[in-house]
């Protein structure tokens, strides 16, 4: 029995097919290559290239494999790009969820592990998020995977479909023998970001906002590297796998550091000055997320390897000076 993942040429994708595949598992991996890279998945993994809102695509990889579980990252994650472009959200994030899961049921496969955001949340009312603190999104992207999460529990309640949904923090990070990492076009997380100086990709850094209710003023997040989120995809699955019930789990290391604190450790791993300047703050971001990842270290006895940003920063500039261009040559 295989193990599916969609979007598995992602960045968080790639990542758990290759702990699933050292693990010795089966896997088949489903991306249509918007934002992903076929250089990223491991050569071990069945590959179809498609979009999961084509259901005829989508039933011939269910159809071609004997799969047992799917593990879904295929969504549009960009934050600023929710708040300009709504509508592509809806379409990919929530179509084609609905035309996977119409699928999975026509097939009988109803286990699938969902890469959710600490997005749902909002503004927290209070730190760290627990799992049962209330869900107001701020930006189109956490409001559509909330979306994402009630459909799931709605076809759950008609069809007997059993889901775990993993609200995850800042993942940043590669993996630590330098083989795959992150690369977005265009990239828009912090740390990546802020290697492009060190890289000689651009002259600073922009820090958007130092007005926010934070001890130094910029936006406060949870880090979580890569590899360990890939880890949980897996302890969730087998828990599900297991006879678990539906379950939502945050995933982060419980520890905050602001934008200021990161370009810091960002010049003590690199050596590198790294200029940054302030900019106006960016639509729908909170002053600070920071998880309480106590529930899925009880009940799924996740236990994250990378926990300290010195090392997560580390294994993301080895991937970054090795490959400046990302999966191009």
């Amino acid at each position: 029995m295989a193990i599916l993942v969609l979007g598995g040429a992602g960045y968080i994708g790639s990542h758990t097919v290759r702990a699933l595949i050292d693990a010795g598992r089966d896997v088949a991996v489903a991306d249509n290559l918007e934002t992903g890279y076929r250089a990223a998945v491991h050569p071990q993994a069945r590959f179809y290239e498609g979009d999961i809102r084509d259901r005829a695509f989508v039933d011939r990889v269910l159809e071609s494999e004997q799969i047992e579980g799917v593990i879904h990252f295929a969504a549009n994650s960009q934050v600023g790009e929710s708040m300009t472009d709504p509508l592509k959200y809806y379409d990919n994030n929530l179509t084609g969820t609905k035309v996977l899961l119409e699928s999975m049921v026509a097939h009988g496969v109803l286990k699938i592990v969902f890469s959710s955001t600490a997005a749902t949340y909002g503004e927290p009312e209070r730190v760290p998020i627990l799992e049962t603190d209330r869900t107001d999104p701020t930006n189109c992207y956490g409001e559509t995977k909330l979306s994402m999460e009630k459909m799931m529990k709605w076809v759950s309640a008609a069809h007997g479909l059993r889901f775990v949904a993993l609200r995850y923090f800042n993942a940043c990070g590669a993996q630590p023998d330098g083989s795959i990492g992150e690369a977005h076009n265009p990239e828009t997380h912090l740390v990546p970001l802020i290697l492009q100086v060190p890289n000689g990709q651009r002259a600073q850094i922009a820090i958007f906002g130092e007005d926010y209710p934070t001890p130094d003023g910029t936006c406060i997040r949870d880090y979580i590297h890569v590899c360990d989120l890939a880890q949980a995809h897996i302890l969730a699955l087998d828990y599900l796998l297991a006879g678990g019930e539906n379950n939502i789990f945050n995933l982060g290391n419980g520890v905050g550091f602001s934008v200021k604190e990161v370009i810091e450790e960002t010049r003590r791993v690199t050596g590198h000055p790294i200029p940054a300047t302030v900019c106006p703050r960016r639509a729908g971001d909170p002053a600070q997320l920071i998880a309480s990842s106590a529930k899925a270290r009880e009940v799924l006895g996740w236990e994250p390897q990378y926990d300290d940003l010195h090392t997560i920063i580390a294994t993301a500039w080895d991937w970054h000076k090795a490959h400046p261009h990302g999966y191009f040559k």
